[in-house]
Formats: C-alpha cells, structure tokens, sequence
C-alpha cells in the first residue's frame, strides 16, 4: 500500500477487488468527528471535486467517520482502524486526533493525485482497494522545530508547514521565535521588539567562515493575530505549537531593541544592532530583576496567545549562554553574592529556575534544551536533549520528562550527502537512511526513565536557509523518515527495512510533488538547488553519541 509511516497493523485484499466511488459520494459524521468531516470536504474535495454532502437520516454513506473514545483504552491514544469494502469506508478513531490521522491513510490510498488543488483531467472516477488498517503512533510528541528566527518565513509558508507536518502523522510544531539575528512576534507592551529587533541591514551568506554577505535587509514577525491563527489552525488539526522565547542567551535582538537589558556596565549596548552573523553570540541579558520583570509580560502575552489547552509547553531556550560579559560586570559579580548562586553558571540556573516557577504557576510547563539540567528543574519541566543523548538520559533517569532531538542524528540542517553539489553543505552527513535509523529511546535507559521520553522532533535551523525552497531542500525527503521512526513501532535501527523503505518512497515522492514540495531528490540537488560558491561546515567522520 506504500502508507508512510507505515501502520501496525495492514491487510489488504487478495482477489484486488476495489470500492468504486460513484460523482456523488456522501459522507456520515458522528458526534466528535465534524472537523475531519470538514477536513475531507476541503482537502480530498478540491483534488476530486466531490462536495461530500452529509448522508441522510439512514442512509449509509460512502464515508462513514465515527469518534469511539472506548476503543482509547485498547488502542491507545490518537489510535484508528480504516476498513475499506463493499459498504465504503468505514474510519473510527479513538479520538478526534486519531480520525484525522486515519484520514491521511485514506488520502494516501487515493493516490498522489489526492493532494491535488483542483481535480486533474483524465478519466473519472476514484476507488480504493479493499483494506483493513489498525494503526496508532509509539510516540505522543511527534514533532519539528521550525528556526524562524534566523531566517523569517511568512505566516502562510507556517501554515503550510503544518499541513505538511499533518500529512506525515507529526502533531508538534515548535516555533524557534526569537534569537540574535531577529525577533518575530509582536508584543504590545514592548513594540521596539519587533520595530527594530525584527530586522537586520543583511545578513551572512553561507556559514559563518564565509566572506560572502546578502546585502538586503533581513526580517519579518507575525502580529498578534498571525499568532491566534497560527495557533488556531494547527488546533483544528491537532497540531500543538511550542513557542520558544530565548533566555538568557541568544537575546541581541531583544538587547538591540531594549539597551537596558543588556550588560550596560561592560558593553555599549545603545550601539548594538539586531546581529547579521551566525554563531555563539557574547551578547546576553543582565541578571536583573528588571529584567525579569521584562520578559514576565513578554510571556504574559505569549501566554494569552498560546492558550493552554492548545499550547501548554512554553519553551524558554536556555542554551549557549556564554559568561564573559557576566565575569566581567561588576553588577553581575555583585549579584552573584546577593542570590548566592554557584558563580556565573548559577546565574544561568538561576533565571530558568525562575520561571520554571513563574510558568508553572500558571498551568504551563517549561521546556528548555538540556542545559537547563545544570541548576535543578521543577518537576514538571520538560528537557529538550539536543547535545547527543547523555542529556535526556540524566533528564529522564532524574524523573523529567524527555523530548529527543540528537543533534547527531536528527538536525536537519546537517547535509544529506558528501559531493561538493551539496548547497552551503553543514555539519555530518545525515542521509535518509541514517534519519530513519533514528532511535528516540537509548538502550541505556531503564524501562522506568525510557517512560519519560515523550518522543523526539527533528530541528531545522535556518542560518543558512534563506527561503521556503530552502527548508524544503533540507527538510525532505528526510521528514518522512523521521515521521516513520516516531510513528511506528519499527525493529532496532540495524534491523529496519531501509530497502522497504525506500520503495515505499518512490509513491510518496510523487505525494510530495502533488503538494508542491522541494525536496532533494534521490540522485542528488537540481541545478536550481545549488549554491556554487557559497562555503558551508563540513564535518568529517561519524559523530560520537553520548
């Protein structure tokens, strides 16, 4: 059946018959299943041109969708069964999550021409072979992070994103929201956020060893309600976005915006400008109360914007907080005798302890990268293990839970091949094979702390990543695999099925064409995804996991 990621449980029919769909198919919702009802009707009815009118008192249906919450409870969460036979197709979820994911395996069994926009020409008619499906995710975190900082992309290629992100059974989209290089959402309270840390005179081209620069200046942000329909749409679809404001490193946008939060007793920061570089930036948030308070109504507005029962992680970075400007201020130095912390380090623990209380007063849960260990956490704080899987280790045998994201294996940002073709090619090579070896659970975890890994997302850093065609390139086809490796209960990574794999992607690549997606194909970049000239960080060898 070519199903990607592929279900636990398949069968199709032997004899090859099929349920022919007539010009007017009608469909039947029950109780819970009215958005995938509208769902199909948009989706599979601009590809078809089927209205899909509700069935009438007694009628059948050739799309038959129920929500049977009884089934959760052997099934699991997010679970579907699809039956497909001479009565049509019969599509029951555990919950509303899971009949919107049945209904991807529908679309899928239609064929590529499913993600069409408009009906193709050609002969009529549509069916679907006879099939049994029984399936449901290993994972309920299933996601991808989205860098929008670095490089902006427009609401509409995030919304796009999130249908993507849906037909690949993902249902977490982690919006990376602020950095050095740009702040992209906009707080009334503190407009200068996005007036002038949204934008940058230009930007580096290529890795950060390049001499080459992009000249045209750089920016973007989402109002306030770009945000709520962000939000609102990935809700309709059962997707959870995870906002990410920075702390208390990668903050020059903010400092460029707001002097006052910078280290203003050992740097000019009323000269400091939005950062046009890439790397580790020395430019940090000072250890003030002020500046708590600051960032306390930045995230009372992220909060009001990202309601809890769509969005309740509130990701707060935490990561790459270099400590020369603190060694060196003699307020910082005079804070750290105040708090009584364990010297600069403690400083940094210091403010995600901080509001991991401050969040979790408020019904949220902060989720930080993992070098947010360093300090203690809250119980309910979440760790994003990004430096290999040591951190997620010590994170879940401590008792919290884990998101998996090893830089080693699941950055997107990383190059897919060796060859000098490779456009702006950074860090290892990691292939499509070598994503869907991914493994979320390390076999040093005990059965107890392999219970607190919620499941793992792919990240996709933009620095070098200047358009939507770019993160297409870099993005796919390894999301499907990535998809494959945190939906499905797959063998041990050596085990897998890659041959299999692979000749269930030869269908999916034309899925992807339908949808309009520039993947790297099989044979390597087209000539209009290159970019000769342009340095990247190639790394050699196999990187170690720890």
């Amino acid at each position: 059946m070519d199903l990607i990621p592929v279900p636990q449980h398949a069968t199709v029919d032997e004899e090859g018959r099929r349920y022919a769909f007539g010009p007017r198919p009608v469909l039947a919702a029950g109780p819970g299943a009215e958005g995938v009802a509208r769902w199909l009707r948009r989706e599979l009815g601009a590809a078809t041109g089927w209205e899909l009118p509700a069935a009438g008192a007694g009628a059948r249906g050739d799309v038959r969708l129920a929500v049977d919450p009884g089934r959760a409870e052997a099934d699991g969460p997010e679970s579907y069964r699809l039956t497909v036979d001479a009565d049509g197709v019969e599509l029951t979820g555990a919950d509303a999550a899971g009949l919107l994911w049945g209904a991807q395996t529908l679309r899928q069994l239609l064929g590529p021409a499913a993600y069409r926009r408009a009906p193709l020409a050609g002969p009529a008619g549509w069916s679907l072979p006879y099939v049994g499906v029984a399936d449901a995710p290993r994972f309920g975190w299933r996601g991808m992070l989205l860098d929008v900082a670095r490089h902006f992309m427009p609401k509409e290629g995030v919304l796009r994103y999130i249908d993507l992100l849906v037909a690949h059974k993902l249902n977490v989209l982690h919006l990376h929201l602020t950095d050095d290089q740009g702040w992209r959402i906009e707080i009334a309270r503190h407009p200068r956020l996005t007036e002038v840390g949204a934008w940058r005179p230009r930007s580096r081209w290529g890795h950060r060893a390049s001499p080459l620069w992009n000249d045209t200046p750089h920016g973007g942000f989402y109002t306030r309600d770009d945000i709520r329909e962000i939000v609102a749409y990935a809700a309709e679809r059962h997707v959870r976005v995870v906002p990410e404001i920075d702390i208390p490193g990668h903050s020059q946008a903010a400092i460029a915006a707001y002097p006052e939060l910078g280290n203003r007793d050992v740097v000019d920061t009323a000269a400091l400008g939005v950062w046009d570089d890439w790397g580790v930036n020395e430019n940090v948030l000072a250890p003030t109360e002020d500046v708590l308070r600051f960032y306390e109504e930045v995230f009372e507005e992220v909060l009001e914007l990202f309601p809890v029962e769509v969005s309740p992680f509130v990701h707060v970075g935490g990561d790459e907080c270099p400590k020369a400007q603190w060694r060196a201020s003699p307020a910082a130095r005079a804070r750290i005798e105040e708090l009584g912390v364990d010297g600069e380090d403690g400083l940094q623990a210091w403010f995600i302890r901080h509001f991991d209380g401050w969040l979790a007063a408020r019904g949220r849960r902060l989720v930080g990268w993992d070098e947010i260990l360093e300090g203690g956490l809250a119980d309910g704080a979440v760790v994003s293990s990004w430096r290999g899987y040591g951190g997620g280790i010590a994170a879940a045998e401590a008792g919290h839970d884990v998101v998996m994201c090893p830089e080693q294996r699941v950055y997107l940002d990383h190059r897919q091949a060796d060859g000098p073709e490779e456009p702006m090619p950074i860090g290892y090579v990691r292939s499509l094979e070598d994503v869907y070896r991914f493994e979320p659970v390390p076999p040093k975890l005990s059965a107890e702390a392999a219970a607190h890994v919620l499941g793992a997302q792919a990240n996709v850093w933009t620095e070098v990543m200047e358009n939507q065609a770019r993160v297409d390139y870099q993005v796919f086809p390894r999301l499907a695999a990535f998809a494959e490796a945190v939906w499905s209960r797959l063998p041990e990574p050596e085990s897998r099925d890659y041959e299999g794999f692979e000749a269930r992607m030869a269908a999916h690549y034309a899925r992807l064409d339908a949808l309009g997606v520039g993947y790297r194909p099989p044979a390597g970049p087209l000539p209009w995804q290159r970019r000769p000239g342009v340095p990247g960080r190639p790394l050699e060898g196999a990187p170690p996991i720890v």
